[in-house]
């Protein structure tokens, strides 16, 4: 479900009219999240980490008011629930594209996703689930990047966050994974971006938002 949102009553007006018809919109910031906690509660109940951290980024921008917010034929609408869209790997070293359905309670949501994970798996397609009520992720488990980057196709309008995970590293409670998110400057500051990053670090720390 989606609601018009209210423009001329919004006090980022002048700001969505400024940003929303740049050639490149978005702007975004790398940094590491703690993750031992996490990495501990996956081991201990044999989950997958992979869906504890895209359940955990669901949590905080399901959380984050203007994350919540697209950009459809010019205006706003927000969201009720955001969802996930995200690469798979694939055993053959390609990838897929899954389409994760956010459910508050992380079990109920594991099941489902570890089934979104066997079908796409399964397949050797490109199929993308096409949306606004999305965040786009990726998964870089090789990497602990300090930077990155993504391919982009201007003539397609799109202003979903893109959040992008990589390689784990530390030991026990000093485990960190970089976390690179980019947003669309006409819905999202900086002083989201940092909301956002706390709340994702508050639900990787098991707390509640």
């Amino acid at each position: 479900m989606r609601e018009l949102f209210d423009i001329e009553s919004w006090e980022r007006k002048e700001h969505f009219l400024f940003f929303k018809d740049f050639v490149e919109p978005y702007h975004g910031v790398n940094v590491h999240i703690e993750c031992g906690k996490a990495y501990d509660f996956v081991k201990e109940h044999q989950c997958s980490f992979f869906l504890f951290y895209l359940h955990c980024a669901l949590q905080a921008s399901n959380a984050i008011a203007n994350f919540k917010l697209r950009i459809e034929n010019n205006e706003i609408y927000s969201y009720d629930v955001i969802n996930a869209g995200s690469t798979v790997g694939r055993d053959n070293g390609t990838f897929g594209f899954g389409y994760f359905h956010y459910k508050p309670e992380f079990f109920e949501f594991a099941a489902a996703g570890t089934q979104v994970i066997k079908t796409v798996k399964s397949r050797n397609d490109l199929q993308r689930e096409e949306g606004f009520d999305l965040i786009r992720c990726s998964a870089i488990p090789w990497i602990d990047f300090s930077s990155l980057s993504h391919a982009r196709q201007f003539s397609f309008p799109d202003s979903c966050p893109k959040l992008s995970f990589g390689k784990m590293t530390g030991t026990s409670q000093h485990r960190k994974m970089p976390i690179a998110v980019h947003v669309h400057h006409a819905l999202v500051d900086g002083i989201h971006l940092a909301q956002f990053l706390d709340a994702f670090q508050t639900a990787m720390n098991l707390e509640k938002l």
